[in-house]
């Protein structure tokens, strides 16, 4: 299908609303797609996300849990954090492997690009196939209070379908890995 990729949106102005170390957050008055004036918020992440899916000569994969303040909740997922804009990716799913489960990989497949919420913000994320591992010590940042689970990836898979497992990038990833391990 032929479809026009021009942007519809015209962008009369654009105002700095709130700044942190992660994110920017600017108000846009735009010129919608009809016609019509409107505004438009953008959150600008400053670190891309990285998943990474560890996977064992025995089928095992990793999962962290951790308290997620934004969400209120506990939640598992898949070894994650966020890679500088400037940092080669690959580079910064090694860091984050190492840092949040002690594993050291040394076969890398880069799996899957992903935009997390493309409404609202500009979050790019990759997800990476990490296999032939070796085990060691974590490497927490002060803000991490993570466990570590080793499980089946079968099992991983399970919580994806009932629910235990809900973030989108987890998701995507074991989604993506099962379908590429069958």
């Amino acid at each position: 299908m032929k479809v026009d990729k021009t942007n519809p949106w015209k962008t009369l102005s654009s105002e700095e609303q709130y700044d942190n170390a992660w994110i920017n957050v600017k108000e846009n008055k735009v010129i919608n797609p009809a016609g019509n004036n409107g505004i438009y918020g953008v959150v600008h992440f400053k670190n891309k996300a990285i998943g990474i899916i560890p996977i064992d000569e025995n089928g095992n994969t990793w999962l962290v849990g951790q308290y997620r303040y934004a969400l209120n909740e506990y939640c598992w997922e898949i070894p994650m954090g966020g890679g500088p804009l400037e940092i080669d990716i690959l580079e910064s799913a090694k860091k984050e492997l190492k840092e949040e489960t002690g594993l050291v990989a040394n076969n890398w497949e880069n799996i899957c690009r992903i935009h997390t919420s493309n409404s609202a913000t500009d979050e790019e994320g990759f997800i990476f196939l990490a296999k032939d591992l070796t085990e060691g010590e974590t490497e927490f940042e002060d803000t991490e209070d993570i466990k570590v689970w080793k499980l089946p990836f079968t099992e991983a898979i399970v919580m994806v379908m009932n629910g235990k497992i809900t973030d989108a990038i987890s998701i995507a990833g074991l989604l993506k890995v099962e379908k590429l391990i069958q």
